[in-house]
């Protein structure tokens, strides 16, 4: 994988996108621009370029549209209701395959999984999804080889993620994997992310 020029990595945003969804894993990957060697740039962007309310009533805008977003060595979809409505809309689908020949790695966060899987980017391959809608992943796809207990499925050219924090993890084992364990654990020791629920 080139990154002459720099790691461009691109994360999707559209109307009720869940919240921690998009910002788990932009503040994530936005830190690794902090301390990567690779000269790592991560930007938002919606279809065309205006700005969007996701799930729960945070307003964003987006920093491109998907026309001068550019090439991106990673693309994060995330979900949320709104994924419901891509799932269903034919122009999304075939923009979402057309991205993925020329994305070496396509990442997804919660029920994100099922856009992929709708435009067929899952079929007969292991993924993740929110624990609430395994079974609604495999309607949309029956190929699909869903893992129950994982955080996040990598598969190498697709990264799937359980439901939204998990986004967090996903985000940190591909700074792990696209540079080093090293960067990674800096990135985290950055945002202090250490879980320890209490409750």
């Amino acid at each position: 994988m080139s990154t002459e020029g720099g790691f461009h990595v691109g994360i999707l945003v559209f109307d009720d996108a869940e919240e921690l969804d998009v910002v788990g894993p932009f503040e994530v990957l936005a830190e690794w621009m902090e301390h990567s060697d690779l000269k790592v740039h991560v930007s938002t962007f919606s279809r065309d370029g205006d700005g969007v309310r996701l799930a729960k009533g945070m307003r964003m805008v987006p920093a491109h549209s998907a026309d001068d977003v550019g090439p991106l060595h990673l693309l994060v979809h995330p979900g949320g209701w709104g994924a419901r409505a891509l799932m269903a809309d034919p122009a999304h689908l075939e923009w979402l395959r057309l991205v993925r020949a020329q994305t070496p790695v396509v990442a997804s966060v919660c029920t994100g999984s099922l856009v992929l899987a709708a435009a067929g980017l899952l079929a007969g391959r292991p993924a993740t999804t929110h624990h609430h809608h395994y079974d609604e992943l495999a309607q949309v796809d029956p190929s699909v080889v869903i893992d129950t207990e994982a955080r996040f499925v990598d598969d190498g050219d697709v990264v799937t993620s359980a439901g939204v924090s998990a986004g967090i993890d996903m985000a940190l084992h591909l700074v792990a994997r696209l540079e080093s364990d090293v960067v990674a654990r800096t990135v985290r020791a950055a945002l202090q992310y250490d879980p320890a629920p209490p409750v």
